[in-house]
């Protein structure tokens, strides 16, 4: 007899918790809803083809490969175990998991193309599976709620993004976050000016993680990454803009002079900061971040990052510009932009903050019929009929038992309303509705009844 357990990086969600994630979900499709996306599924499981080489080189090692069925390995030979693993997986896996919404989301566009009408703007719930190290708020399963629109490249949609953002979180009662934003042009033009052409990625997975590893290790990797000393002295005005807590463009825009892509990353920058406010977001938390780089190779514009403050956690938020994520599927120049949310750390950040609403409730039933056997039984049937034709949430207690057994399964399950259907009841066809939080009891016609909790 084995011993249950769970793999590592996975959960359980109880009915407790889920009631708290159902409500983060619910406030997420409103606001996704309401700035006009269309809600939509893409599988669990895709072809490797379609995830390798989207994401880097570290993407690509935290995708859950999938073994083919039956006899995996039987076109292995000598040869292709002294390759190495990359030529092996190539004939064990065909597949895996999804390590994203956004890969897949290109995958279905461009299948479809001739169907939609563009842009086209999609929200997608669903859990997706990286083979992360598990640790807190990080988890190799977990839930992401994105919103896309592809087929445009104006800047209104980023400006809108940071909208959606902006009500998300404010509806979710989460007040103290900041929105970071860079643009990838702006690190292209880093890598011009500093004498790194071409080297972008290395540029970016390194100084992605200053945060976490500081500007020390940061440039150490870089050396690492074969970035000269001369590189890294010239990359040093970036640590300083990145330090100052006011948005300087000027200053910026000096430092890139002789960067074409530069020049139009902070373009673009300036102009979100303006749409920004053109939608009459007040206070609106944003800053400009020239550290932020986000991993994900397939950005190519404006990046998105949104941090929960005062909460030992970290980005509870992402996304950006992608200008040809569909042309490595055979549809070029079909520019996107999005933003991800993740539903386990913005769980984790609310849990932290205690700001859940106190009417959420573990039970959907709002009141419970009592069973007190044969003789009682077909008029508490009768009249459970009547509950759920009005849309009462109802249920009866499946066997006969003493009231106060039923009492406590109904305030374990925190039923707010038990109803009393006894004999006596019956005869005077009036019935006995408790309170189950306040402990008062009225006997009621069930008209009177109806009226009463669909109040």
């Amino acid at each position: 007899m084995s011993k249950p357990s769970l793999a590592r990086g996975t959960r359980d969600f109880g009915p407790e918790i889920m009631v708290k994630r159902i409500f983060i979900f619910e406030q997420i499709k409103k606001v996704y809803q309401k700035y006009g996306f269309l809600p939509l599924e893409t599988p669990a499981i895709e072809n490797l083809s379609v995830l390798m080489g989207k994401y880097g080189e570290e993407g690509d090692q935290l995708l859950f490969k999938i073994l083919n069925s039956g006899d995996f390995a039987k076109d292995l030979n000598q040869e292709d175990l002294n390759r190495g693993s990359k030529d092996i997986l190539k004939k064990v896996s065909e597949k895996g998991l999804k390590y994203d919404l956004t890969v897949p989301f290109a995958r279905y566009v461009v299948m479809n193309r001739h169907q939609l009408a563009l842009p086209f703007k999609r929200y997608q719930i669903q859990p997706v599976w990286r083979a992360d190290r598990p640790q807190k708020g990080r988890y190799r399963e977990f839930y992401q709620c994105d919103a896309d629109v592809v087929g445009t490249e104006s800047l209104i949609c980023e400006a809108e993004i940071v909208a959606m953002l902006h009500e998300v979180f404010e509806n979710l009662g989460i007040n103290d976050f900041v929105i970071k934003i860079n643009n990838r042009k702006i690190l292209s033009g880093i890598t011009e000016v500093i004498g790194a052409k071409g080297k972008e990625t290395d540029l970016c997975v390194a100084i992605d993680k200053i945060d976490k590893i500081g500007k020390e290790k940061v440039e150490e990797e870089l050396i690492e990454r074969g970035f000269s000393p001369e590189n890294i002295q010239n990359l040093q005005p970036l640590f300083r803009i990145t330090q100052s807590e006011n948005v300087n463009f000027g200053e910026l825009r000096q430092w890139l002079a002789e960067s074409e892509i530069g020049q139009k990353g902070v373009d673009e920058l300036e102009n979100i900061w303006g749409l920004t406010s053109a939608l009459g977001i007040k206070n609106p938390k944003i800053a400009f971040d020239p550290s932020l780089a986000r991993g994900l190779s397939y950005y190519t514009g404006a990046i998105f990052e949104v941090k929960a403050l005062n909460v030992a956690i970290g980005s509870i938020s992402g996304g950006g510009r992608y200008d040809n994520l569909t042309g490595t599927f055979g549809m070029p120049g079909l520019s996107g932009v999005g933003i991800s949310l993740g539903v386990d750390r913005i769980f984790d950040v609310m849990e932290e903050l205690k700001i859940f609403p106190e009417h959420l409730t573990l039970s959907s039933t709002k009141v419970m019929i009592t069973n007190f056997g044969e003789d009682t039984l077909a008029k508490s049937l009768e009249i459970l009929g009547q509950l759920r034709a009005h849309g009462i949430n109802s249920e009866i207690f499946p066997e006969s038992s003493k009231m106060k057994k039923q009492f406590e399964y109904a305030d374990k399950k925190a039923i707010p309303f038990v109803l009393i259907i006894g004999s006596d009841e019956i005869q005077k066809e009036e019935f006995m509705l408790k309170n189950m939080l306040s402990g008062e009891q009225i006997s009621l016609k069930i008209e009177q009844i109806i009226e009463k909790l669909n109040a």
